[in-house]
C-alpha cells in the first residue's frame, strides 16, 4: 500500500483502521482484523480514549502483547477531550486520558495525541503547557486536532509551539462539504454554503494531513451510502469505474478520496476483514481527473 507523509514529514500507510469499533469484538475478531490490516500494509491505527468506554484500546492492547508486534513499523494515535457530556482541554483531563490510554494500549508512547472536539473554554497557553509536559516526558510525539476549523486551529497556534500535524474531519463523497463550497464559490447555490472556513485550502497551505472519517457513510452516522437505493447513481457510477481497475465499490471510493492531491488520510472503520482489504485495494489506484469529476457529479453534486 502506498504511505503518505502525515504532516508532510512522517510516513504512514495511506489507510488507516479506525478502532472505534474494535471493542464489539472477541480476541478471535481482533486477531482477524489486525492480521488482515497489518497484511495490507496497514501501518496506521486511530483510537480515542471514549472509544468502547476504554475497551477497544484494551484489546488493541492486548493484541500487541499476544503477538509482540515491533512498536516501531506501527503509528499509534489516539484522542481525547470528551467526557461527560463536555469537551474539555484542561490540563488535568488532557494528561490523565494520556496516561490512561497508554496503560490500556500497552505502550510508552503514541506517536500522535489528537484533541478530539474544539472546546471553547480552552486556554491556548494551557494547552502549549500540556503539549510541552508531554513532549518531553516522551509519551505524546506527535500533535493534532480532530473536528477542528483554521481560526480554531490559529488560537491553538498562538501559544502552541509543536506543529499541527493533522486535522480528522467528516469526508465523504457524499458528505464533502470542504469541496463542493470551494467549487461553488462565487455563487448563490445551497453548495456554496461553506461551513468550515476553508479548511481544505488551509490545511494544504498549512501541511496539515485531512484524516478522512466515516468516509462510506451518508450523514452524521446516518448509514452508508454504499448499495444505498437513495444513491441509485452513485453506486451505479462507483461499479462501472470499480469494475475498470478490479475494485469493489468500497474500494472506488478509497481511490477517489486519495486521488486528491492534499494528502489525505483514509480513516476505514471496517471491523470485517474482506471490507478491509477491499478498502486497502483502491489505495493504489489513480483515478484519472475524468474520472473523479464523474463520481463527484453522480453524488448529486453540481458544477456551476
Amino acid at each position: 500500500m502506498k504511505n503518505i507523509k502525515i504532516g508532510g514529514k512522517i510516513e504512514a500507510s495511506a489507510i488507516s483502521l479506525g478502532c472505534m469499533r474494535m471493542a464489539s469484538l472477541d480476541e478471535k475478531g481482533v486477531d482477524a482484523i489486525m492480521n488482515t490490516a497489518i497484511e495490507n500494509g496497514v501501518t496506521h491505527f486511530d483510537h480515542a480514549d471514549i472509544y468502547g468506554r476504554g475497551n477497544s484500546e484494551k484489546l488493541f492492547g492486548a493484541y500487541l502483547k499476544r503477538n509482540k508486534c515491533a512498536r516501531d513499523k506501527m503509528f499509534i494515535q489516539t484522542k481525547c477531550a470528551i467526557h461527560d457530556g463536555q469537551y474539555d482541554f484542561s490540563k488535568e483531563h488532557v494528561i490523565s486520558s494520556v496516561e490512561g490510554s497508554l496503560s490500556r494500549l500497552g505502550i510508552d508512547y503514541v506517536d500522535m495525541l489528537l484533541l478530539h472536539r474544539p472546546d471553547t473554554l480552552m486556554e491556548p497557553e494551557e494547552v502549549a503547557e500540556v503539549f510541552d509536559i508531554l513532549q518531553s516526558s516522551g509519551k505524546v510525539l506527535n500533535f493534532g486536532v480532530s473536528n477542528h476549523n483554521p481560526m480554531q486551529i490559529n488560537l491553538l497556534k498562538t501559544a502552541v509551539k509543536q506543529p499541527i500535524m493533522a486535522n480528522q474531519l467528516q469526508f465523504s463523497i457524499t458528505e464533502s462539504g470542504m469541496i463542493t463550497s470551494g467549487m461553488n464559490a462565487n455563487m448563490k447555490n445551497s453548495e456554496s454554503v461553506m461551513h468550515d472556513g476553508s479548511v481544505l485550502e488551509y490545511s494544504r497551505i498549512n501541511n496539515i494531513t485531512i484524516q478522512a472519517w466515516s468516509p462510506f457513510q451518508h450523514g452524521f452516522f446516518k448509514g452508508s451510502y454504499i448499495d444505498n437505493e437513495e444513491f441509485h447513481e452513485l453506486n451505479k457510477k462507483l461499479a462501472e469505474i470499480g469494475e475498470k481497475y478490479g475494485l469493489t465499490k468500497m474500494g472506488a471510493v478509497s481511490a477517489w478520496i486519495l486521488r486528491h492531491p492534499s494528502n489525505m488520510q483514509l480513516i476505514a472503520g471496517t471491523m470485517t476483514p474482506s471490507r478491509l482489504t477491499e478498502i486497502c485495494k483502491g489505495a493504489d489506484i489513480t483515478l484519472t481527473r475524468s474520472e473523479w469529476y464523474e463520481i463527484y457529479r453522480s453524488a448529486g453534486h453540481c458544477l456551476p
